[in-house]
């Protein structure tokens, strides 16, 4: 807190502010003195910590076999980071990206080696729409708990990809999760995001979709305990505004906001893989979590901040003299001005004073089976028209604001109606379970 105070005093001041490592780093050795590096956001925007509850921390993970999907990205490789330290008996990391897999798999072995941790790091590359794989791996290891983070999670890049966002988003979960449960897995935590809810884009239409999936495996009676971590965004992970706006001040500007009145809830990556954590360790089967984000934080207001961080200041009416500018680009296709955690305004406290449970009605199996079908009939034949109608029948709230972007499909059919965007006409009361 005083750290944060000391920063904000300095804020409007023309100076390039850095900090030195923790004291309690410098004195484990996980640190030198001579670390020196820039302040960063989340110095800035970072919330009192709420000390980790070690029974939700050990409950999946110590002495476990634990897989991680998505292991080489953003919150991924930040999950198998503080899983390790937990002692895993095992840790199978699960990635489709070689380079990915390859940095992450070196720096987790560095890391049991310094801490002197026993436990066996196993890397593999594959992909999780490849069932066969998924299964061969999580009953060859005897995989007891997996965080599925493999997702597309950049809104335009799925809009411009939508069929390959539903294959990946919600048929990867489906198949990851049926391997899952033949293979005896004891908890599956999806790491969801609150795009999901009231979906404006297919990225958040698809991510809503693999919640109900998980929710229909349970309302079948699975023995695996499904349950999903719903969160904003994270600082500094990929394709985030963060490193975008670092970049542009570097280059000397325009930094580039989409709206001046865009907002969005962060959290730091360590937080939010500690919170995803301790969350799936109080999953019943069939749970939504919701992370407290603490207060949203207006874009244009982290774009100055980061500009004042970096010693530099920012070109406007009340400064046309100043370092860099800010410009406005509109909202992107598909992009919210503000994000939702809940549907519907229902939940529940655990535990943990900073993890909720959203109360949601969701669908019962046998509708997300016939919703299942229908969208793989529809992806196969690359049919957007009848994949989008398929979503906007089965996804509570999903609005898309713009017509199909699909780079191919929009090649093929430049003139269809299609193109716009769609009125939200059904009732899907029928298909909800309480």
């Amino acid at each position: 807190r005083k750290r944060r105070q000391i920063i904000e005093n300095l804020e409007n001041i023309p100076v390039h502010v850095q900090t030195m490592p923790d004291i309690g780093d410098l004195v484990s050795g996980a640190a030198q003195v001579d670390e020196i590096r820039d302040v960063t956001v989340a110095d800035l925007l970072g919330r009192d910590s709420v000390p980790p509850n070690d029974k939700l921390l050990d409950a999946c993970i110590r002495g476990k076999c634990v897989a991680v999907t998505g292991a080489g990205g953003s919150i991924g490789s930040e999950l198998c980071r503080q899983i390790a330290i937990l002692r895993p008996k095992q840790l199978v990391l699960y990635e489709i990206s070689e380079v990915a897999l390859y940095h992450i798999e070196r720096e987790l072995r560095d890391i049991v080696k310094r801490d002197s941790l026993d436990v066996d790091v196993v890397g593999l590359l594959g992909s999780v729409q490849d069932t066969e794989r998924m299964q061969s791996i999580l009953a060859t290891f005897k995989v007891e708990t997996v965080y599925h983070a493999a997702a597309y999670k950049h809104v335009p890049m799925v809009e411009h990809n939508m069929v390959e966002g539903i294959h990946n988003n919600i048929f990867g979960t489906l198949h990851t999760a049926r391997a899952a449960e033949d293979a005896g897995v004891e908890t599956f935590v999806l790491i969801s995001t609150d795009k999901a809810v009231s979906p404006v884009n297919v990225m958040g239409a698809t991510k809503r979709m693999a919640e109900l999936v998980l929710q229909g495996l349970h309302d079948r009676g699975s023995k695996t305990r499904f349950c999903m971590v719903r969160f904003g965004n994270v600082l500094a992970s990929s394709g985030s505004v963060v490193p975008l706006f670092r970049e542009q001040i570097r280059r000397g500007g325009p930094v580039t906001v989409t709206h001046p009145e865009i907002i969005r809830y962060f959290m730091t990556i360590p937080e939010a893989a500690q919170l995803v954590i301790q969350a799936g360790s109080m999953g019943k089967g069939g749970d939504v979590f919701v992370l407290d984000m603490g207060k949203p934080v207006r874009i244009e207001d982290l774009a100055r901040r980061m500009i004042h961080l970096m010693g530099l200041t920012v070109r406007d009416e009340d400064d046309p003299d100043g370092d860099i500018a800010i410009e406005y680009m509109g909202l992107r296709p598909a992009e919210k001005l503000y994000e939702e955690l809940l549907i519907g305004n229902n939940v529940m406290g655990t535990e943990h004073p900073m993890i909720m449970r959203a109360m949601e009605q969701n669908m019962s199996w046998s509708a997300v089976k016939d919703c299942l079908d229908e969208l793989w009939e529809a992806a196969s034949q690359f049919d957007c028209e009848r994949a989008r109608e398929v979503l906007l029948n089965n996804v509570d709230g999903y609005a898309p604001s713009n017509g199909i972007e699909d780079t191919i499909w929009r090649a093929n059919n430049p003139d269809s109606d299609a193109a716009e965007a769609p009125a939200k006409v059904t009732d899907l009361e029928s298909r909800r379970t309480g």
